[in-house]
């Protein structure tokens, strides 16, 4: 599985690189390293829904370091464990 997340300069203001170090930990936790790909990306042009990201290419938005726990429960963890 490949989660890309937006690093470029608005959605690193609104918290993507807080989202990359909590999604990161919540591999760890459940054991996923190897079945889990995190890669960054600059601009995906929706710089005005929050932190963009994809998982295997399905676009999510308007993630936010409150929100990418339960998107982490709901699109990883609920396909892989």
């Amino acid at each position: 599985m490949e989660v890309v997340v937006c690093i470029g300069s608005g959605c690193h203001l609104k918290g993507s690189h807080q989202v990359i170090e909590k999604l990161l930990a919540l591999i760890k936790e459940h054991g996923l390293e190897e079945k889990v790909t995190v890669k960054a990306a600059f601009c995906r042009g929706k710089c005005q829904e929050g932190v963009a990201m994809s998982i295997d290419g399905q676009e999510i938005l308007g993630v936010s370091p409150e929100t990418i726990s339960a998107i982490f429960q709901k699109y990883i963890a609920g396909d892989l464990l």
